[in-house]
């Protein structure tokens, strides 16, 4: 056994499987409630390289269900405080963390046909379905998590094709602009068919008494905390157990994914 630490998974997988692991590449898109779990889920299975994507810094708003989300790292980048615990877990993994946003500008800055799998954990709509449409014309493998907010019961957690899924208001949008934007393709998503509407609160996130970090610019100027999150169309109720589930549903798709193709090549 070459690392102790991945005993249990070579019981599962096997020597075969757990190579194959470590020689995948994964490039990971957003890492907030969901895209969080899901990387530490990757790294713990093995996976021995790993992309970071994200702009944003830990607010204190993101305890609640954001893994490397602490009272002692609020207001560093997510992507960062994140490679650092991932690598107390891997410390030979390859992470490679980059505090980008993913949009029209900055799409051709990532070159997804050099990575096994995307993930995609974004939450930005727009974002979200280019950096669908890209995945599935470049080729590679594709999974999608759908909305994971207003959702209390993980039972209604379900995968399917992003054409077929159901129930879930977020995955409606996607498809239709995906249609719009002409995209060919399919891929597997994460989505839930429940739906909780967010209770009225008079708590701070998103409004002028905001409790988010300062941000800043470009061009180093300073953006007032309020414009930051002011930003964001609307703000959701969401839960630890239920963005967790999500983030260990894309990393088990990656998982089963692999082990499969190792058992179809030896059967060859």
């Amino acid at each position: 056994m070459d690392n102790p630490a991945f005993h249990r998974n070579e019981l599962l997988l096997g020597k075969a499987g757990v190579s194959a692991l470590s020689e995948t590449r994964v490039i990971l898109f957003g890492v907030g409630g969901v895209g969080s779990w899901c990387a530490e889920a990757l790294i713990r299975s093995g996976v021995g390289h790993l992309t970071l994507v994200d702009n944003d810094v830990i607010c204190v708003t993101n305890i609640n269900r954001q893994l490397q989300a602490t009272v002692a790292n609020i207001g560093k980048p997510k992507v960062e405080a994140l490679k650092e615990r991932l690598l107390q877990i891997a410390p030979h993994a390859e992470i490679d963390a980059q505090q980008k946003v993913y949009n029209l500008e900055s799409k051709t800055g990532f070159d997804l046909a050099s990575y096994d799998y995307v993930i995609d954990a974004i939450d930005t709509l727009s974002h979200k379905v280019s950096l669908i449409a890209l995945a599935m014309e470049s080729g590679t493998t594709l999974y999608s998590a759908m909305g994971a907010s207003c959702k209390l019961d993980a039972t209604t957690i379900r995968v399917s094709s992003i054409w077929e899924s159901s129930g879930c208001k977020l995955a409606r949008f996607v498809r239709r602009r995906l249609r719009r934007w002409g995209a060919k393709g399919d891929c597997l998503c994460v989505y839930s068919e429940e739906f909780l509407e967010s209770r009225e609160s008079d708590t701070a996130c998103g409004s002028e008494h905001c409790f988010c970090p300062k941000q800043t610019d470009e061009d180093g100027e300073e953006i007032s905390s309020d414009a930051w999150c002011n930003k964001k169309a609307q703000i959701n109720g969401s839960m630890v157990h239920i963005t967790g589930a999500f983030g260990f549903h894309l990393a088990g798709l990656v998982v089963q994914d692999v082990y499969q193709r190792i058992n179809y090549s030896s059967r060859m």
